[in-house]
């Protein structure tokens, strides 16, 4: 049995491209220096020291309504920290609200101007590539269906795609941007979730964790969208220079930092990534009952934009970008008339568009359209293109 499981996680991994030789043993050694790693506990045994006792402190004392609302106004990086919050919140912003002093604004620059010259791809591979492999990482998708977000997952959606969304922003970084903002809320949203989520009897009779959203779940997560779609990016042979390779790993450095991961298990160097990505994510994808209702709810909401584009549509293209296997784990109709679709338009789509060919694809139009609608859905259910509110739970799903 165990040797079936393992060609399974070997079989997936080539086919998302992921997979070196996997093995789940000592899945963390390589990361950082070992001079790094041995100087403290693995990723999974960390959690978060600065912002977990000050959410349980929050909750317990009920000021999450208020935190909720003095925050909603704090959107741009140079923003003040909003009036009226408990004194100890503000001590914590005031001690986290800038980016690590390793940060290279130059790299980050580039990334932002990748991040735009190449947003057709990403929110395709961000929002049914990752969003969809988040309901086979087992852990996750137990976490996410049953803390608050789970009961309303277009605002669940919302509230995930804004923090790639902010990422991907030109000038993300600087003053102007918002993604430092957005990182310290969706930091302080882990935190609550890892005091409220273990009061939940439902999460605790799947879960496999007595605390979730560790170091090392994070850094999963990680993998399964800047480690996965950088692999998808050169798979597709979409021009992908060195420079622009290094800035993306860059952004999601610092993005990862800004979440409270320690700088010493960060990932240095995308081979890096890869390998630690086919030790602690590719063994573990499998289907769940809660990642398969997540995984329908998910591209029901997508179905809303049509376009002309079917379901069938929809259920090919994660096909295409994840594997069958996957797409069977989650029973996913298959419609072998838009599989053909997805597989021959798709790359003659992305040469295109890089002015790799002079030959435009019959569907361009369709693609391109229903990329844009994709990302303006999951942008505060398709009502603004600027922010999406993140809001601090002070409960769990109910049932």
């Amino acid at each position: 049995m165990e040797n079936l499981s393992r060609r399974k996680a070997l079989s997936l991994g080539v086919a998302l491209g992921l997979v070196g030789a996997a093995s789940p043993v000592s899945a963390w050694a390589s990361t950082g220096s070992a001079a790094a790693a041995a100087a403290g506990p693995g990723p999974e045994w960390i959690w978060d020291d600065a912002a977990d006792p000050l959410m349980v402190s929050m909750i317990k004392g009920g000021h999450v309504p208020a935190i909720n609302s003095a925050w909603a106004s704090w959107v741009n990086n140079n923003d003040p920290l909003p009036t009226g919050l408990p004194a100890e919140f503000t001590a914590y912003l005031r001690q986290v609200n800038r980016l690590p002093s390793w940060a290279d604004p130059a790299k980050l620059k580039r990334a932002a101007d990748f991040n735009r010259r190449k947003d057709t791809y990403l929110f395709m591979l961000y929002g049914l590539g990752s969003g969809i492999m988040s309901t086979v990482i087992p852990r996750e998708a137990k976490s996410v269906y049953w803390s608050a977000g789970g009961a309303d997952m277009q605002d669940r959606a919302a509230k995930t795609f804004t923090f790639g969304y902010d990422l991907a922003e030109l000038g993300a970084f600087e003053p102007t941007g918002q993604f430092v903002v957005t990182a310290n809320k969706t930091r302080v949203v882990h935190a609550a979730v890892r005091h409220l989520l273990p009061q939940s009897p439902h999460w605790r009779a799947v879960a496999d964790e007595t605390i979730p959203i560790s170091a090392a779940d994070i850094l999963v997560t990680f993998h399964s969208l800047g480690t996965y779609v950088y692999r998808k990016l050169v798979d597709w042979k979409v021009p992908f220079p060195a420079a622009d390779q290094e800035a993306f790993l860059h952004s999601w450095q610092v993005a990862i930092s800004l979440l409270g991961v320690p700088d010493q298990h960060i990932p240095k160097t995308w081979a890096e990534a890869e390998a630690q990505s086919a030790r602690v994510l590719t063994p573990i994808l499998s289907p769940s009952k809660e990642g398969i209702a997540l995984a329908e709810e998910l591209l029901g909401l997508t179905a809303q934009i049509d376009l002309g584009v079917t379901r069938g549509f929809l259920n090919e293209f994660v096909r295409y970008v994840l594997s069958n296997e996957v797409g069977d784990w989650l029973g996913l109709k298959r419609d072998y008339a838009a599989a053909a679709l997805v597989r021959t338009v798709w790359p003659a789509f992305i040469l295109f568009r890089e002015g790799l060919s002079p030959v435009m694809p019959s569907s361009f139009y369709v693609f391109d359209q229903f990329v844009r609608a994709l990302a303006m859905l999951f942008l505060n259910k398709g009502s603004s293109g600027q922010t999406t509110p993140i809001t601090i739970p002070t409960g769990n799903r109910a049932a």
